[in-house]
């Protein structure tokens, strides 16, 4: 009999690579008898199947396509067609505009398209998309981020988990997270630090494409969010310096989401 709780499985959290523990943005939300994969960055794919094989998968759902959180989707479709998996039908996958010719091209090294189709059915997401996936409801919105980004909202048996994937504090987000049970925050920005180099471009002069650890717990404030987790830290800061940061603007409980914590909403 399958668990209907909603739960929330950290694959990773790491960025803008890998650590020597900690995969990039990877996630398994679990509930009403579903699996999603939630972003399936750099190196996600093996913790997963500590949960869920390829063909145990009811959906992907991807937050943008910067390689921190899409770079698995390359091996995940080996493992889809080429290995001891067998699908009875290709995964949807539930991504921004543009995923599955993304794919095709880093797959593609002659002038024949890969069938990407053929391991993943790809929705393209849009603002205010949603779709219901076995037990799950899945509720998108566009959010800042400089390139199209997507946060979620997942609700299951009275309970919902918010997502932020990557992006600047937003109206968007704090009307999706409004009333959830828990917030899952990126907090990649430490902050202003002259001469600092952003691992990935900002949209606009001056303008931050993610979260600092105050405005996540300032965005988390905003929505009544019951918990906050951050994720996504930036290298500059330790995770507990982060949760600390957070809990300055949030007076709720404030954790860090572990790669290979298991978190029951």
């Amino acid at each position: 009999m399958s668990d209907e709780r909603l739960r929330l499985a950290v694959l990773g959290s790491a960025t803008p690579y890998p650590s020597a523990d900690n995969p990039c943005s990877g996630y398994l939300v679990s509930g009403g008898g579903a699996r999603v994969w939630v972003d399936a960055g750099s190196g996600t794919l093996g913790p997963l199947q500590r949960h869920a094989r390829l063909d145990e998968l009811d959906a992907i759902w991807i937050s943008h396509l910067h390689a921190d959180h899409c770079a698995d989707l390359l091996t995940a479709y080996y493992g889809a067609l080429h290995a001891d998996v067998r699908l009875t039908a290709p995964i949807p996958l539930y991504g921004p505009p543009g995923t599955a010719d993304r794919l095709a091209a880093f797959l593609t090294n002659t002038a024949r398209r890969s069938p990407v189709e053929s391991a993943f059915a790809v929705t393209e997401l849009s603002d205010g998309h949603r779709v219901r996936v076995g037990g799950l409801t899945l509720t998108s919105r566009a959010v800042e981020h400089g390139m199209p980004a997507f946060a979620l909202r997942v609700d299951a048996g009275g309970r919902s988990l918010v997502y932020s994937g990557d992006c600047a504090p937003c109206d968007a987000l704090t009307e999706l997270a409004d009333g959830c049970d828990l917030l899952l925050c990126e907090a990649e920005s430490s902050g202003p630090e002259p001469g600092r180099v952003s691992p990935e471009p900002e949209p606009g002069a001056g303008a931050p494409a993610h979260h600092t650890p105050e405005q996540a717990g300032a965005t988390a404030t905003a929505a009544r969010a019951s918990r906050l987790l951050v994720t996504h830290v930036g290298r500059a800061m330790t995770p507990a310096e982060a949760v600390d940061r957070a809990a300055a603007r949030f007076a709720g409980p404030v954790g860090h989401a572990d790669p290979g914590a298991v978190f029951t909403v």
